[in-house]
């Protein structure tokens, strides 16, 4: 799967979007959804959390394993997709079309730390 070039990356699979209203859509990339299997079950962290870069917010389960979700950088968490806590197999379908939280970030010069597309496919052996 070809990585989507508008989006951040994180070297814990994370992916994110800088929204149009000061926000971050982040998600879990194709590979770390491959490598997990088939997603059965999402904990979202609880909005108004304040949360520092690299620090566990969330946990993903699949068939095969737990894995927890990282903050790509420090800021607070505005919003959730619950409609994905209900249908978590939503990741295995479309890993790129479903963010799990939204983010205000304290500092949005953070983002220059975040890998492009070309920088997570070398770090993540996808080349």
């Amino acid at each position: 799967m070809e990585l989507p070039q508008n989006l951040k990356y994180t070297e814990s699979h994370e992916w994110v979007k800088n929204d149009d209203n000061d926000t971050l859509s982040v998600g879990i990339t194709f590979h770390a959804q491959k490598l997990l299997g088939d997603v059965v079950f999402l904990e979202l962290p609880e909005v108004g959390r304040k949360v520092s870069a690299g620090e566990s917010i969330a946990i993903i389960e699949s068939v095969k394993a737990a894995s927890d979700i990282y903050a790509p950088v420090d800021g607070e968490v505005v919003e959730t997709n619950a409609e994905l806590v209900d249908a978590p197999e939503e990741v295995n379908n479309d890993p790129y079309g479903s963010w799990m939280f939204r983010l205000r970030p304290a500092d949005a010069k953070q983002l220059d730390s975040l890998l492009d597309a070309a920088g997570y496919a070398k770090s993540a052996g996808i080349e």
